[in-house]
């Protein structure tokens, strides 16, 4: 039992937005969360489902997103670990308005009750800040995205994407910035508004541009400055 407590506070310490917990806090999370497997491509959660559960992701990536009248997939967002997601219960959402799917593997979940994670959240002020400072920030980035829908071209769009993606998630390599991920050219197309031919014909342009160098799970940007 010991060793089981130990694993999953160990999990739990994995996550930036717990850093702040006293000991009975962590002690209270440790008995209230749940651990959970996906495999690759199951779904988390589907619309409709009640939003009574919080969940954290620990290993592999998720998307959010709904469909459209004619059945397209839209992707809202792509969820990397240490991430929080499915959050909108913890201010009033009663059921789900989009889904929740693993990606390309199977994805490791910590799971926590909406009306646990409010108790936490009424005795840590902290925490409740945080919480808030997620959710405004999301927010933000709709925002941002439905502007971008709007007023951008395709290309600028597909630009844009990559850019944002190597500011939160890349990684200097010499001169050059890598980023590694679990996206196809099919999903780059579904988050940012366009087919997947345009994404197909705006990666080639700028490989052949010599902007850019990418494969099925990475793109490498040459020169940042030069992206446009």
């Amino acid at each position: 039992m010991m060793k089981k407590t130990t694993n999953k506070i160990n999990f739990l310490r994995q996550f930036p937005l717990f850093d702040m917990l006293k000991e009975e806090e962590m002690n209270f999370l440790t008995q209230a969360a749940e651990f959970k497997t996906v495999s690759k491509y199951g779904f988390i959660y589907l619309p409709d489902d009640l939003s009574n559960s919080v969940f954290f992701l620990i290993k592999g990536t998720v998307k959010i997103g709904t469909h459209s009248d004619d059945g397209r997939e839209v992707i809202k967002s792509i969820i990397h670990p240490t991430a929080m997601f499915g959050e909108l219960g913890l201010v009033g959402e009663e059921k789900r308005k989009n889904f929740a799917r693993a990606m390309n593997e199977s994805v490791q979940l910590c799971i926590l009750k909406v009306a646990d994670f409010q108790r936490l959240m009424q005795s840590n002020h902290k925490l409740s800040l945080d919480i808030i400072s997620i959710i405004g920030d999301r927010l933000r980035r709709a925002e941002n995205r439905l502007e971008s829908l709007i007023f951008k071209d395709a290309r600028t769009r597909i630009i844009d994407f990559i850019k944002d993606c190597i500011g939160r998630r890349g990684r200097r390599v010499g001169y050059e910035m890598l980023l590694k991920h679990s996206l196809t050219q099919q999903d780059i197309a579904n988050l940012t508004g366009t087919s997947r031919q345009t994404v197909t014909s705006v990666l080639n342009d700028l490989k052949k541009s010599d902007l850019i160098y990418f494969n099925r799970r990475s793109i490498l940007v040459r020169d940042m400055t030069r992206l446009a």
